[in-house]
């Protein structure tokens, strides 16, 4: 005699095929049609945008900043090294000098090391072209005629500065910041016999390309004011002032590509996220594709009924068409 299973004990006929996931798709709905090849182009298309948009974001160096407290170029012995080009149209070159002094107790009139005057307007005016390097403590230099031997009467300070740059120069495409602020700025239209003062906060950078060297240089803001000066004893020979100070914070920019290994999984559609999106779209391109493929048989079989109803309800078609068989 024999013994019941312990499944037909628990469950009906038939009822375990109901927890079966992997079941067989109709051959019917295997059938391809055009609508559903226009689908799949189209899903093929949008994975390869995906692929590409991915394959760019690799490819793509992406530069993130951060902000922090220290001396980025312990290396540079306490110093910056400073550029700068500027024109006075209307003062003569044997009158213009450079004078550095800051808090520690440095007093230089007339530098002319690494520094170079171009003579303008047939040698009314001058052009100064001079590197040299400050002490990392606040001070200034100052272009003025302290240095001449005969001091003018009337000195005409106005003026273009071309470049105002510290330590390196950083010609990255990523990186918009302030290395040369003062580039530009024109003062032609000002009061000849005026001071200008320019009062520059300058910030540490640090720039880290992808191979881990390092370029230091500095950005720096900028204001200033324009002024006649007096004394008990009259008037003060102007000048163009350029203050400074610097700042505690670092600002360091560091090159980064998106991982290998993260672009594969990416790419593959590993990730949970992008997975399921992938899923979801071909499983309701799918339901589409099999939505149309209904409608369209089922619009078939309404036509077909349709013309079966007719013939039933004339008669006179019907034995027309039961004649026209007989013959």
């Amino acid at each position: 005699m024999k013994s019941d299973s312990p499944s037909s004990k628990h469950f009906p006929a038939g009822v375990e095929k109901a927890f079966d996931i992997y079941r067989k798709v109709p051959k019917d709905l295997t059938q391809p049609t055009y609508t559903g090849a226009i689908i799949s182009i189209c899903c093929c298309l949008f994975i390869l945008f995906l692929f590409l948009s991915e394959l760019t974001g690799f490819i793509t160096t992406e530069v993130v900043n951060e902000l922090y407290v220290d001396d980025p170029d312990k290396d540079s012995g306490g110093k910056i090294d400073v550029s700068l080009n500027i024109s006075l149209p209307n003062l003569h070159c044997e009158l213009v000098g450079l004078d550095i002094q800051d808090e520690m107790g440095r007093h230089e009139v007339g530098h002319i090391d690494n520094s170079m005057k171009i003579p303008l307007n047939n040698g009314v005016g001058c052009r100064f072209e001079g590197q040299f390097s400050i002490n990392k403590v606040p001070g200034n230099f100052h272009v003025s005629t302290h240095s001449a031997t005969a001091q003018p009467q009337n000195p005409d300070m106005t003026h273009i500065i071309h470049k105002l740059s510290f330590g390196d120069t950083l010609q990255v495409q990523n990186v918009h910041g302030a290395f040369n602020a003062l580039g530009g700025a024109d003062r032609l239209t000002s009061n000849p016999l005026a001071s200008h003062d320019y009062i520059l906060k300058i910030v540490p950078t640090v720039y880290e390309d992808k191979s881990g060297k390092q370029r230091y240089s500095y950005q720096y803001t900028v204001a200033n004011k324009e002024y006649v000066a007096y004394s008990h004893t009259g008037r003060i020979i102007p000048a163009i002032w350029f203050r400074y100070d610097l700042s505690p914070i670092t600002v360091k920019y560091t090159e980064r590509r998106q991982p290998l290994y993260r672009f594969i999984t990416t790419a593959t559609e590993s990730s949970p996220f992008r997975h399921s999106v992938g899923v979801g779209w071909l499983t309701s391109v799918d339901l589409c594709d099999h939505r149309w493929d209904l409608h369209c048989r089922r619009h078939s079989g309404l036509l077909h009924l349709h013309s079966l109803r007719s013939v039933e309800e004339d008669p006179a078609g019907q034995n027309s068409l039961t004649s026209c068989s007989a013959q």
